[in-house]
């Protein structure tokens, strides 16, 4: 076999670095822990790209001039979060399930959302809620 040549070195260096960036924690994240026992896991979809080439440039050296680059784009998107109660039941909620994108998936679950942390952090007093709705209004 040919010796080890300059494209290999610098294609297994930049996969290397991509290695780093990107593992199995970055596509199921750290789990939070909620005041009330809640367990909350997200899960994120990670696309990457990778391009590399060179050529051997004649000279009049008794070695020829490599030249060459490579290049990488990677991107991370959220796409959903487990949550575990703390009586055992699992639920995903998607982000983005109607097609719309993450940021429409989070508007649309928000009341959701908002109606868990409520939940969690306790609920106000029936008079308070009635005087909250009256402010609104």
């Amino acid at each position: 076999m040919a010796e080890n040549h300059t494209i290999n070195t610098l294609m297994t260096t930049s996969m290397e670095k991509i290695r780093e960036l990107v593992d199995v924690n970055t596509i199921i994240g750290e789990p939070i822990t909620s005041p009330d026992g809640t367990i909350i896991i997200p899960v994120s979809k990670v696309s990457f790209g990778f391009v590399s080439g060179g050529s051997d440039l004649p000279s009049q050296a008794p070695k020829d001039i490599f030249a060459g680059g490579s290049g990488a784009g990677i991107t991370i998107k959220p796409v959903a979060f487990i949550v575990v109660q703390r009586d055992g039941e699992v639920k995903m909620l998607e982000l983005g399930a109607s097609g719309g994108g993450a940021l429409e998936g989070i508007i649309n679950g928000a009341p959701e959302l908002i109606a868990k942390v409520k939940e969690m952090f306790g609920k106000k007093g029936d008079g308070e809620e009635a005087e909250a709705e009256k402010e609104e209004k």
